[in-house]
């Protein structure tokens, strides 16, 4: 079963450090997510835009998490806002090609 990735995207109201230092306790929650391969945790500070890509086992564990505690955790935190979540199937066989982290054939 191919596996699905999730584009998150969203502004933060406070510095990059602060913004970093709230968000480090959250990082083994995330690790602790059923059928979360992986997440890239990613920065813009000049922009004061953050978010992630997420890489699922399947829709289903992606969606668990989206409709989850943890997801509504971080969109309800009052230092984030605009939000922008995009869902994608990820090309397996082109993506092993380019060494891409994933690995075929892996399901829930």
């Amino acid at each position: 079963m191919s596996g699905k990735i999730i584009q998150l995207n969203f502004k933060f109201s406070v510095s990059g450090s602060d913004y970093e230092q709230a968000v480090t306790p959250l990082a083994s929650q995330f690790a602790a997510v059923a059928g979360l391969r992986w997440k890239i945790w990613m920065i813009n500070e000049a922009e004061s835009e953050a978010g992630g890509f997420y890489m699922f086992d399947d829709e289903a564990s992606l969606n668990a998490f989206l409709e989850g505690p943890l997801a509504a955790q971080v969109t309800s935190h009052p230092a984030l806002s605009e939000f922008s979540v995009k869902q994608f199937d990820v090309m397996e066989d082109l993506t092993a090609i380019t060494r891409g982290p994933v690995e075929k054939g892996v399901s829930a």
